[in-house]
């Protein structure tokens, strides 16, 4: 299974102006930095927690349906999916109707079960494609609070602390206080 993001995020869910306020800066000298801090942030609690935050179309790529016909979608929360195609022999594609397939969005990892057989890909390799919008929402609004606070913090500390660290090293305080806020979003992996 290969996973492909397609379309990232709109938004992010911690705003300019509202790292800019945690930060307590009132000038737009460095926006461009406290924005690429806020990716940066916002790309550790995604690693972190195993999730996505704000919606982002991703792509995964099957070579085969499984022989039980259930997808694990590694990929999530999953919202939905978008579209899946299979492309024939000729490379030719296929959408798939939605009444083939059914998403179960609420487990974790999220499932997809073919309903019947669905049709054989002639492609030897990812001859499947399902694309699925994950996130908790289109905007920052739908991000839980703990996980944008945890983002925050980090934006707090690699702004205040340009040198002296690692790339990817947290002190201990803050890396058991970013711990602490996004544990309850963990998703387990169970293998």
């Amino acid at each position: 299974m290969t996973v492909l993001l397609i379309t990232p995020p709109a938004v992010e869910p911690v705003s300019l102006a509202d790292a800019k306020a945690h930060l307590r800066l009132e000038t737009t000298a460095e926006d461009d930095y406290v924005s690429a801090l806020i990716v940066a942030a916002r790309l550790h609690v995604e690693t972190a927690i195993r999730r996505v935050l704000v919606d982002q179309t991703w792509r995964v790529y099957l070579d085969a349906w499984p022989r039980d016909g259930l997808v694990e979608l590694p990929v999530g929360p999953v919202r939905s999916i978008a579209s899946i195609t299979v492309y024939d022999a000729d490379g030719d594609p296929k959408l798939l109707s939605s009444v083939a397939w059914r998403l179960d969005a609420a487990s974790q990892p999220a499932r997809l079960a073919l309903l019947g057989t669905g049709p054989t890909p002639g492609r030897v390799l990812n001859g499947i494609e399902i694309d699925l919008v994950a996130g908790f929402g289109p905007s920052g609004i739908s991000v839980p609070q703990p996980l944008k606070l945890a983002i925050m913090t980090l934006v707090a500390r690699w702004y205040e602390n340009r040198e002296g660290a690692r790339y990817g090293v947290v002190p201990a305080s803050v890396s058991d206080q970013v711990e602490t806020l996004v544990a309850p979003f963990r998703a387990l992996r169970l293998a």
